[in-house]
């Protein structure tokens, strides 16, 4: 199949690239397979792959019983791979999935979200079809989660009503330096007045599935408002919570409300560190529908575009909402304007 001959292409490349850069060519290879675009991926592939690094070495074998201290060591990626492509092959994928989602979940902002996205990618891939590939992809994802795993800033009593997650996001308080990084950013959320009190109140109502959800499509309709600010890294307040979802139907059913709290901190986390302080003026709407989005978005070549336009169709196909679409056209025109 298309994506396991692609995965097996990508198999040698680390993680990241150039530093900090993700390696974004597993999870867009997945999600356009996801929508009937196969015959775009090894092209894709051959655009991208020579941005790529090769896969880092290892320092010395993580023991089973001694993880603790590597975690969140981005020296040890290689380790972490090592370690995750050995429990692997020892363990099926669904019990290594279960003993490591607890593990990591509080270490979601992981790459900037980017570890928990590519592990939700490579669970859908699998809950499809279990193949050699899928389940190596799924080593690649948790380890590297596993090694650039960093908390966010604990959460407190909610005091923002918790019902919708529209207005959920437009409560959540701005990062008041905005001109570094990521993780300069997260680490002002410690300090932010009412950050606690907005993470502590996860919004919707009814099952954790339900509540994720209404998160990611919030989120979605809210990029289309704030996203000029900062296209690319605002789709991750998106595409963070729909990793998780993705990712639910795996796991055992004591992990969904932990799980959706962890999602909603994300999406929290990345609105208050990348959300400029107005929206943009509402302009018209072309009317799309998804094939054409997931089109403008492929065309466009971008990671970002096409893993947004993937979160946000997914959201329109239980919803039906247009604005949806609208909104994953508008990100892959602000993705990708000239600078």
């Amino acid at each position: 199949m298309t994506l396991d001959e692609a995965l097996h292409r990508l198999r040698d490349t680390g993680p990241e690239r150039t530093g900090w850069l993700s390696n974004h060519a597993p999870m867009a290879v997945e999600a356009l397979v996801r929508h009937g675009r196969a015959d775009r991926v090894h092209r894709w592939i051959d655009g991208y792959r020579d941005q790529l690094e090769e896969t880092p070495r290892g320092i010395s074998p993580i023991p089973d019983d001694e993880w603790r201290d590597p975690l969140g060591d981005p020296v040890r990626t290689g380790d972490w791979i090592a370690f995750f492509d050995r429990a692997l092959r020892a363990e099926p994928w669904r019990d290594v999935l279960a003993t490591w989602w607890p593990r990591l979940l509080p270490g979601i902002a992981a790459g900037a979200t980017h570890g928990v996205i590519r592990v939700g990618h490579a669970v859908r891939a699998l809950l499809e079809q279990e193949t050699p590939e899928r389940v190596a992809e799924l080593g690649q994802g948790l380890a590297y989660w596993a090694a650039r795993w960093q908390p966010l800033a604990p959460p407190g009593r909610g005091r923002y009503p918790a019902g919708d997650p529209r207005a959920a996001l437009d409560a959540v308080p701005r990062v008041p330096d905005q001109r570094s990084g990521i993780r300069n950013r997260l680490a002002q959320l410690a300090g932010l007045p009412g950050w606690p009190e907005t993470t502590g109140a996860i919004p919707g109502t009814g099952p954790a599935p339900d509540r994720l959800r209404a998160i990611v499509a919030a989120a979605v309709l809210r990029h289309r408002r704030f996203g000029y600010g900062s296209p690319v890294m605002l789709v991750h307040a998106t595409t963070a919570p729909a990793a998780v979802l993705r990712s639910l139907p795996a796991l055992p059913a004591e992990l969904a409300g932990p799980s959706l709290a962890a999602a909603w901190a994300a999406s929290a986390a990345v609105t208050a560190a990348y959300s400029p302080a107005v929206p943009e003026p509402a302009g018209a709407d072309l009317v799309a529908s998804a094939a054409d989005v997931f089109d403008q978005a492929t065309v466009s070549g971008d990671a970002h575009a096409i893993k947004f336009a993937d979160a946000a169709i997914e959201a329109w196909q239980v919803t039906a909402d247009p604005a949806l679409l609208a909104a994953a056209g508008h990100a892959t025109t602000l993705i990708t304007a000239p600078e």
